[in-house]
């Protein structure tokens, strides 16, 4: 009898997994950083960067909760996008929480100084202490079974040509002018593209100005996406029109702050972007005021201080994917 009931718990406890036909996109609250982790029908796991340090441990608490309520022991793959403090900050007190398989990067940081060295050093030691290491370069595929996903961007580099989808004449092209280049790790974001059946969707990590544009024109290399996550939190130091109108996403993203990402220029980009049914965000952005933020329905934490709500997709091989916001319960579905 006490078999049994040992092997009925673990059976329990398996189901979520066993049952679990749709790709989950889980986008955590780290307040102005990123935190976004994918697990897919088998059960295996992409957590895309991993938020800040500190806060009492604020942000890796959110990914472990996250990871447990979608039913994971560990997480396989770590994708660090660059090495900036929101993004890879958060990467060694979550190891020390929750076991991490794979850490994912573009190679060397390459800046320098007091806060990069302390980055680069506290990440260096997840790796010594037995963490695998993965570098990718541009048209590398993550070694996910049942998820598609290309690596588009890394290390300043772009794809050569256009993935499956992609090659469209940008008609916008020509209407945004270059800026100067940024020699910052975030121009070195590794950006990917997602593919689970006829669902597409992309997240660039904090890539900036120009490096869009390299990807975006004059032919559009990635094209029409289902769902877009605003690159750089909503700033307007990226999400050109090039970028994001050529991408035509049907849904968007913003995992911004209070206080960081949505700039009035970038919503409005954004929200103007053709074919877009809605965008969502994780934060109230303040700087937005009345006019560039959404319907409060569709914010994840509207209020400061926030509740550490995020925003849920659980997207089908068909293309359809329902959009829920923690906070309210609020469901919306989406169909090609």
């Amino acid at each position: 009898m006490r078999w049994t009931l040992v092997f009925l718990m673990a059976g329990a406890l398996s189901l979520p997994a066993a049952n679990r036909k749709n790709l989950e996109i889980t986008f955590i609250d780290t307040e102005g950083g990123q935190a976004t982790l994918l697990v897919t029908p088998s059960g295996e796991s992409l957590l895309v960067d991993a938020g800040f340090p500190g806060n009492n441990g604020r942000d890796s608490d959110r990914i472990v909760a996250a990871a447990k309520k979608a039913g994971l022991t560990k997480i396989d793959y770590l994708l660090v996008t660059h090495y900036h403090l929101d993004h890879v900050g958060g990467v060694p007190e979550l190891a020390a929480k929750f076991p991490v398989g794979t850490l994912i990067d573009h190679g060397a940081n390459v800046e320098t100084g007091r806060g990069a060295d302390t980055l680069n050093a506290a990440y260096q030691k997840v790796i010594a202490s037995g963490a695998k290491r993965l570098t990718v370069k541009p048209g590398d595929i993550l070694p996910l079974k049942d998820l598609r996903i290309e690596v588009i961007t890394a290390n300043g580099e772009r794809i050569p040509k256009p993935v499956k989808g992609g090659g469209q004449k940008n008609p916008v092209c020509g209407t945004e002018q270059r800026r100067a280049d940024d020699p910052s790790e975030n121009a070195r974001s590794i950006g990917v593209l997602m593919t689970f059946g006829k669902f597409r969707f992309v997240d660039l990590g904090d890539l900036t100005w120009n490096k869009e544009l390299d990807a975006a024109c004059p032919d559009h290399l990635i094209g029409p996406v289902d769902l877009f996550l605003t690159t750089h939190h909503g700033l307007d130091q990226s999400n050109s029109a090039s970028m994001v109108h050529g991408l035509h996403p049907r849904v968007a993203i913003m995992n911004n702050g209070a206080k960081k990402g949505g700039s009035p220029a970038a919503w409005s980009i954004v929200s103007a972007s053709p074919g877009l049914q809605d965008l969502w965000q994780i934060h109230y952005a303040e700087a937005g005021g009345k006019d560039h933020n959404v319907a409060e329905e569709r914010i994840a934490n509207p209020q400061v201080p926030c509740q550490g709500a995020g925003i849920e997709v659980a997207a089908g091989k068909d293309g359809v994917f329902t959009v829920t916001n923690q906070r309210n319960g609020l469901k919306k579905t989406y169909k090609p």
